[in-house]
């Protein structure tokens, strides 16, 4: 492999290898300040990120509103108290070595608010804001404001070019690199576009090629490109090193700090990530944020699955094909369904999805009382995590919704995301990860379980493993 020379980002002169952020708790202020510590850029999260009490126990995120936006208002408390928290452990971890950054999603409830709240709760803390999952158009102009360097995640040079144009050639001198990460690749939410095809990946060079000459055209010749997703030996990226069509180059891991000693998951979650298999991580579109997301299959995603599967267009008269009456809900609705689809309404009834639930795209999904009780709670309980929710159809507007119904083919984010970030059950719970999370198993550092220290795992990178 080429030699791995250090590179300047967020005016420190670090390894070029970051640490991805993940949100709700799972990479935070510990595991961040390590991989500073260990020379390179470490990542905690701002998104509903734990905090503490004196005793250091966390202090979970229990909310007493009555309404949707006075839940909101606990949770953006509860986000910038914990993001506060988190940027001071990765602080003191850190020891004045390597770089840090805080990671949000655009997307997220509140996020303007959250992140100026954390920012000015601590400031000095950290160097860098890494931002993705939407368009953030105002990124830059708050990391200024803050004198702090923005990371725009983006997953094609259209993207970054709309976001140059429409407001970040104000604030060229803050921003430190621009993040590709691939759509296809990258755990989490993904960038798939309404142009590509989730199910034909395209390799990430020629995208990367095609970034580096969008920025070359606005001058940003000299400013890295973070290559995200996908991301596990580095040897397998040496075309990347020293190639002019690239320009400066930085790595991004996100799944691999998983599974390290400092990683907060569980141990029951770090062994289940050394037995996946390749094809165990499904790209799915059931996200109430309306994104493709990558996730280990489980239970969880199964029933997500069948649930979406068990659906039958529906109209609210006798049109067309639709000729046939179906009766639903507790007061015996009428709609009406083609002869073929009430049959199929009738089966899926009749093994136990006896609860018919409308959705959205006027058709009806079928599910079991429990899980219709089930997804109208966690309807009824939201918080407003997001900038608008599809599976709630809170939004955060004068409103306060979608102007849609609420979707039941979809799910609470915030719910299970803070269930398995405090070792809730793996299989009844969402569980993000990148594509190459098979590779844990195969990868003989990781021989006979062995689970190493953030430290190890950067002294192992950079020998290109």
């Amino acid at each position: 492999m080429k030699a791995l020379n250090p590179v300047l980002i967020s005016g420190r002169e670090v390894y070029p290898l970051i640490e991805g952020g993940k949100g709700i708790s799972i990479s935070n202020g510990e595991s961040a300040g390590a991989w500073a510590a260990s020379g390179g850029i470490g990542t905690f999260s701002g998104v509903n990120a734990d905090s503490r009490n004196a005793e250091g126990r966390v202090i979970p995120q229990i909310y007493y509103g009555r309404t949707r936006r006075d839940r909101h208002e606990e949770l953006i408390k509860y986000s910038v108290a914990g993001g506060i928290y988190q940027a001071k452990v990765a602080y003191e971890t850190a020891g004045g070595q390597g770089g840090l950054h805080m990671n949000v999603l655009w997307e997220m409830g509140a996020c303007e608010r959250v992140l100026t709240g954390i920012l000015e709760g601590a400031r000095g803390l950290f160097h860098g804001i890494t931002c993705g999952a939407g368009m953030p158009y105002r990124l830059g102009e708050i990391a200024a404001r803050f004198g702090v360097y923005y990371y725009p995640i983006i997953s094609s040079a259209r993207a970054f070019r709309a976001l140059w144009k429409r407001a970040y050639h104000k604030f060229g001198n803050w921003m430190g690199a621009v993040v590709y990460e691939d759509p296809w690749l990258a755990g989490g939410h993904n960038g798939i576009s309404n142009n590509e095809d989730p199910m034909r990946p395209e390799p990430p060079l020629p995208r990367a090629i095609e970034l580096r000459r969008q920025m070359n055209e606005f001058g940003l010749d000299r400013t890295p490109i973070i290559m995200a997703g996908g991301v596990w030996f580095l040897r397998e990226w040496d075309d990347w090193l020293d190639n002019k069509e690239v320009g400066p180059i930085a790595f991004q891991f996100g799944t691999r700090p998983l599974l390290t000693k400092e990683s907060p998951i569980s141990d029951a979650w770090k062994q289940r990530l050394l037995t996946l298999r390749k094809g165990d991580v499904l790209l799915n579109r059931f996200s109430p944020t309306g994104f493709w997301s990558s996730a280990v299959k489980n239970a969880f995603i199964q029933e997500l699955k069948e649930r979406n599967e068990r659906q039958i267009p529906f109209t609210e008269e006798a049109v067309g094909e639709h000729t046939t009456a179906f009766e639903y809900g507790i007061r015996k609705r009428t709609v009406y369904v083609t002869p073929a689809d009430a049959a199929r309404g009738s089966s899926w009834q009749a093994q136990g999805y006896t609860d018919a639930m409308k959705t959205p795209d006027s058709t009806l999904i079928f599910v079991t009382s429990d899980q219709a009780n089930q997804i109208r709670k966690d309807q009824i309980d939201c918080m407003g995590c997001l900038s608008q929710c599809r599976f709630s159809n809170w939004a955060q507007t004068e409103s306060g919704n979608t102007g849609h119904k609420a979707d039941p083919r979809s799910y609470c984010i915030q719910k299970t995301l803070q269930e398995i970030s405090h070792d809730g059950g793996l299989d009844s719970n969402l569980m993000f990860a990148g594509n190459a999370a098979y590779r844990f198993a195969s990868d003989p550092f990781y021989s006979n379980g062995f689970i190493p220290t953030v430290k190890e795992l950067v002294n192992r990178i950079l020998t290109g493993d």
